[in-house]
């Protein structure tokens, strides 16, 4: 039991370097940097990306159909609404009618309106919600899902589109995203340095 118990202590700090450093829960880049293989660190880093995508504040506004989740437990939204022309809402009930460009407080109580200008859903091509890394890894680097981005295009989209931004910056009731805007960039362009390789689950 005591052999077992070193080795599983020696697996752990071996696992977790000693200059390790982990902001809201999401590793940074220098974290991989023993990982010796590009493709290997490279499918890691965009498993700690995953950490990310599969937060509710990122999947609320990627679902596969044309209903988006809402709050920390990714419940259908109330009022009930659908995804409309270019991801904005239906006619006469865009998403634009509730959710203005900042995030609003509830005036009764806690919690807030999340806000920001666009408000809207990602492109159905981008759903996410029940796929895994590797599909969403695949989704991500084909144009024909991806919104026709490139890789530099996906990077800059990560680090500096202030819709992704606001996962950070919900508002009142909602979790924020793991880590930092930044960081999620850095692991990004560091993703696509080492080949922008898919895990394979």
């Amino acid at each position: 039991m005591k052999t077992l118990t070193k080795l599983t202590a020696a697996a752990l700090l071996w696992a977790v370097p000693a200059h390790a450093e982990t902001v809201n829960g999401l590793r940074t880049v220098d974290e991989f940097g023993a990982i010796a293989d590009d493709s290997e660190r490279s499918a890691a880093l965009f498993n700690e990306m995953f950490v990310v995508i599969e937060s509710p504040r990122c999947l609320n506004c990627h679902p596969v159909g044309d209903v988006p989740a809402q709050g920390d437990l990714m419940t259908p939204h109330q009022p009930p609404v659908v995804r409309g022309a270019g991801g904005m809402g239906a006619p006469g009930m865009r998403c634009s009618t509730c959710h203005g460009a900042e995030n609003v407080s509830f005036t009764t109580g806690q919690g807030s309106i999340p806000g920001h200008n666009p408000w809207q859903l990602a492109p159905i091509e981008m759903g996410w919600i029940g796929k895994s890394a590797a599909e969403i890894c695949a989704q991500l680097k084909d144009p024909e899902r991806n919104g026709n981005r490139t890789l530099a295009d996906l990077h800059e989209h990560n680090a500096t589109d202030g819709l992704v931004g606001w996962g950070w910056e919900p508002g009142e009731g909602r979790t924020p995203a793991p880590g930092t805007q930044a960081i999620f960039g850095e692991l990004t362009q560091a993703w696509i340095d080492t080949g922008a390789v898919c895990p394979t689950m």
